[in-house]
């Protein structure tokens, strides 16, 4: 009897790995068509410190119409935007590095990077931003910025001297938070070294973007 229940038990495991199996295997398939990375995008389950689909819409548009090359986004979440801004950056033949200091978002967006086929175009970096910002080396024609709002100009600051002539730099939640950013927002409002208008793309948060445009 013992031989028997053991050879039971050991039937059960393997129908048990058998079953799993191809649940776990759809789970980590990987959307390589358009159809397929727009349904991953639609289904996507967001959280609170995600962007809304309208913006993360616009960013996508915004990088593909600019004809961005290298990109850098402050504030990476569950990766919601940098998937979207990451089709557009595959298009152009770019790159985009995205930073969170959280472990658990750093997880999640890379993840979801890798869901989405994006794990050449995207890379999610763990870290404060303003550790990492001075080190990243060479140019950048984009920047997304939706951290820590008191230190949106701490982040400017730190990639200012890598954005080439032409770099749109976006920078979220600029009405709602206004205050909280005050210094940043006088700070390339009174320069003569950028343009900036404040969109709504979203009605979904109640908030709007920054739009700059380097000058020079």
């Amino acid at each position: 009897m013992k031989r028997r229940h053991t050879w039971l038990v050991g039937l059960l495991a393997l129908v048990a790995v058998a079953t799993a199996a191809p649940a776990q295997a759809a789970e980590e398939t990987i959307a390589r068509t358009p159809e397929a990375r727009e349904k991953f995008i639609r289904e996507f389950k967001r959280i609170g410190l995600n962007t809304t689909p309208g913006d993360a819409m616009m960013l996508r548009i915004l990088v593909r119409a600019s004809g961005a090359k290298r990109g850098v986004e402050v504030g990476s979440a569950t990766g919601y935007g940098a998937i979207n801004m990451g089709v557009a950056f595959e298009a152009n033949g770019g790159t985009l590095e995205t930073i969170d200091i959280d472990p658990k978002m750093v997880r999640a967006a890379r993840r979801n990077v890798h869901l989405m086929g994006l794990d050449r175009t995207v890379k999610v970096i763990e870290g404060d931003a303003l550790e990492v910002l001075p080190k990243l080396e060479g140019i950048y024609d984009f920047v997304f910025i939706d951290a820590l709002k008191r230190d949106y100009l701490k982040y400017f600051k730190a990639i200012e001297p890598k954005l080439r002539t032409g770099a749109v730099i976006v920078a979220d939640n600029v009405i709602r938070f206004a205050d909280d950013m005050r210094d940043f927002l006088d700070y390339v409002g009174n320069s003569p070294d950028y343009e900036m208008v404040t969109i709504r793309a979203s009605e979904e948060k109640h908030d709007g973007m920054a739009i700059i445009y380097k000058l020079r």
